[in-house]
């Protein structure tokens, strides 16, 4: 079994076409055709049924795929491995980010690291706070930046970075904005904006106000902190939201209260894999992250 049969075979399977398989692979149909009748010799198997130019996995050609999926990214991170050992300073960092992050920590992160690395690439990924976990997991990325840390997974391993205060949001005509501060309870009655079901923003936000004596009425959802802040600069309700999504992006027409009586905090931290060792580069930003938050003033471990 040769590694371009092993090539061909992925691309085909992806594409179920042989001709479009070989345009991207920038092969001659016939040359494809003959690596994957080649290996189906090999293996004694059908990996493919034919349906005239289309053609599809069988049930044993699935199980082939997954495992050699599994073997090129073992090759792919070797190939990187042993470039990056040559020069840590211009590997590439695979990391992930919930959209409360994206707006200010993150890309400040990026653009601190760089002037120290400058050749220094990234491949982002943003998502939800189970995404993020499941994607370290499997490898699809190596670190994730996360609120809060993920209890009770063996496989990930945590470092919390700092602890963030949640604010409250309110649209500036609302009764209340013009205090100083407010106390959660002040807020009981009041239409809430949340994240959906399921998202660990709308999960801390309800746990709080349950231990207060009251159950927040959600009026409307949204999946990520920019829809949240647009909904409350449109005056459809108020949200407790990360104070760090605010920086430098305050909506218009709204007013951010800090709580007291008493403050609603979460940990923010990066998430790595337990049970596989991160790239040479990846090492670098990763200590660098722990590095950095430990020295800067305001953020308490």
């Amino acid at each position: 079994m040769e590694l371009r049969q092993i090539e061909y075979f992925i691309e085909v399977a992806k594409r179920e076409h042989m001709t479009e398989a070989a345009v991207d692979l920038h092969v001659a149909q016939s040359a494809v055709s003959r690596q994957i009748y080649n290996l189906e010799e090999e293996l004694g198997v059908p990996l493919f049924i034919r349906e005239g130019r289309k053609i599809r996995l069988t049930p044993i050609g699935h199980t082939f795929l997954t495992h050699m999926e599994q073997a090129m990214d073992i090759i792919d991170r070797a190939k990187r491995e042993m470039a990056e050992s040559l020069d840590p300073e211009k590997g590439t960092i695979r990391i992930g980010f919930p959209s409360s992050l994206a707006s200010y920590i993150l890309p400040r992160a990026i653009s601190d690291f760089r002037e120290s690395y400058p050749q220094a690439k990234f491949t982002l990924k943003q998502g939800s706070y189970r995404y993020l976990i499941d994607s370290v997991i499997k490898g699809n990325i190596n670190m994730a930046l996360i609120g809060p840390l993920p209890v009770n997974e063996k496989k990930i391993k945590g470092e919390t970075l700092f602890i963030e205060n949640l604010v409250a949001l309110l649209p500036e005509s609302h009764p209340l904005s013009l205090k100083k501060s407010l106390s959660l309870n002040e807020l009981q009655g009041n239409p809430f904006i949340l994240s959906p079901k399921g998202y660990v923003l709308r999960d801390l936000v309800m746990k709080a106000c349950k231990l207060h004596g009251f159950e927040p009425e959600v009026a409307f959802e949204g999946k990520d902190t920019d829809a949240i802040k647009g909904l409350v600069a449109a005056g459809l309700g108020i949200t407790l939201i990360p104070e760090i999504s605010l920086i430098d992006s305050l909506p218009r027409f709204t007013v951010k209260l800090p709580l007291e009586d008493p403050a609603v905090t979460r940990a923010v931290g990066v998430i790595v894999p337990a049970d596989r060792e991160l790239m040479p580069t990846e090492k670098l930003f990763y200590q660098y992250l722990k590095d950095t938050f430990a020295k800067l003033e305001g953020f308490q471990k």
